[in-house]
């Protein structure tokens, strides 16, 4: 088990047994009360406590996005048919037993034990004749039971984590899934194998993993789970069980085709969550474009200021009086661009990576809005198409029953999602905003106290020279 030990497989053991014995207990409720086997799942709201102010307005970022005040608000959700208990699935493959809820549910008193460790590192080059691509070796760790052991290395490139993005969106089409950084690079910056570029996707890459492992829901994916331990060409059989090109041509042909009709009256805590949404949107890309500028400016300002030590070490050859002054504001000049070194490192570090990915965060979201407005779609189309008698009444009933189900579970698994990725983004944008504060205030400090330390000590030696220079009194 190496460092993962045995006191954390004695917890997970002990944490299985108490899931499993409430498990049993929801299912004799269940069927005491006609409730099928596995019909209800919950979220702990010491999981994921909602936020306060959840509704949008014109405000709603002003007021919001570092709001960090607690509510707390239990969710459950009891769907009405057991292929679709999951909140967070409409696939009708879902096991419905008891011990199969183990995992989808987090009571208030469980401790938050993480318990699955992933590290993306050591990038590699590959050229073919065809192409040439990067991998990525992937380390999971991890003490639970479902692995078949408690470590696996494997080797994933960037087309893999598409792979792996578009499954989760299929199986939880309503949860918000991490976003992936871009495949190409933007203009004005770094070449696509350049050593930076492969560096940022790296940690990007790595952290799209976590946030997946660090999900209630995501993290028992079966496909994450593939994804984290299949070698290449299990990998590649795996993928190929999906379904085939016309099927998903028909799902993406119906899915455009409900778009285009669109939604007749939707919720208005969605109309609210929507509006959040655009104007989330529009903030983080100003935010993303003012920290691009500044990035660029103080790079510009870095490059220039680097020049005006040597130009004074030259000049004091040629001054034999300020031979002393000069080499003293050179060494000045010399700490100060190294002090902004460092401060844009941590902007390059810290600040800009959170402040993009929450631009494609919020690209995610807009998808996510437009997957929930579609399952509403189908199932306005099916109650439109019963009253106008345009097909069987009994069997559009009961596709309608379904579809119910399926708007209720896929508007309950965003609700929550939503109010655990606010919380998520609150934290994150304050901790980096914060982090850059304090990052500003230490270089400040440090070139002052640079210039203020050399500037003293011309003085002195200004009032040494000007006390020689007086005559003696007698």
């Amino acid at each position: 088990m190496g460092t993962l030990g045995g006191a954390g497989l004695a917890a997970a053991a002990g944490r299985a047994r108490t899931v499993g014995m409430e498990g049993e207990r929801l299912a004799s409720q269940g069927r005491s009360s006609g409730l099928p086997a596995g019909g209800a799942t919950g979220e702990s709201a010491g999981v994921d406590a909602p936020l306060p102010g959840s509704s949008g307005s014109s405000a709603l970022l002003q007021a919001e996005v570092l709001d960090l005040d607690e509510d707390e608000d239990d969710l459950e959700v009891f769907s009405k048919d057991a292929s679709l208990m999951d909140m967070n699935s409409f696939s009708p493959m879902m096991p419905t037993s008891p011990l199969s809820m183990i995992n989808q549910i987090k009571f208030e008193d469980e401790p938050d034990l993480k318990d699955l460790f992933i590290t993306v590192d050591e990038p590699e080059s590959h050229v073919t004749t065809i192409e040439t691509f990067i991998t990525y070796r992937i380390i999971t760790k991890t003490s639970r039971g479902e692995f078949d052991s408690s470590e696996f290395e494997v080797r994933r490139r960037y087309q893999d984590f598409l792979w792996l993005k578009g499954k989760l969106e299929e199986a939880h089409p309503t949860l918000i899934i991490p976003p992936l950084p871009e495949k190409f690079i933007v203009k004005g910056m770094v070449e696509r194998f350049n050593d930076d570029f492969i560096e940022t996707r790296r940690k990007a890459l790595q952290k799209f993993l976590n946030r997946i492992a660090d999900h209630p829901t995501l993290t028992f994916n079966e496909d994450f789970k593939v994804f984290l331990t299949a070698q290449a060409w299990e990998l590649s059989s795996h993928k190929k069980q999906g379904p085939g090109l016309l099927s998903r041509m028909g799902q993406t042909v119906r899915a455009v085709a409900l778009s285009m009709r669109g939604v007749k009256s939707r919720p208005e805590e969605f109309m609210e969550m929507n509006n959040f949404i655009e104007i989330f949107s529009q903030k983080i890309n100003l935010i993303d474009k003012i920290s691009q500028r500044i990035y660029k400016e103080q790079r510009e300002y870095s490059d220039e200021m680097r020049e005006y030590g040597p130009i004074h070490i030259l000049w004091s050859a040629s001054e034999e009086d300020l031979v002393d002054t000069l080499k003293g504001v050179a060494s000045c000049i010399d700490k100060c661009c190294k002090a902004t070194e460092k401060r844009m490192s941590g902007l390059s570090e810290a600040l800009l990576p959170v402040v993009h990915e929450y631009v494609l965060y919020s690209e995610m979201l807009m998808g996510v809005m437009k997957r929930r407005d579609q399952t509403q779609a189908e199932l306005d189309s099916k109650v439109e198409a019963l009253m106008y008698k345009k097909a069987d009444t009994d069997l559009l009933t009961e596709e309608i029953g379904k579809l119910e189900d399926k708007v209720e579970c896929a508007n309950n698994a965003l609700k929550a999602d939503w109010e655990r990725w606010k919380h998520n983004m609150q934290n994150d944008i304050k901790s980096a905003f914060t982090d850059m504060a304090e990052e500003n205030i230490h270089y400040y400090e440090q070139c002052l106290a640079t210039w203020e330390s050399f500037l003293a000590s011309q003085t002195d030696l200004h009032m040494e020279e000007t006390s020689e220079d007086k005559p003696e009194s007698h």
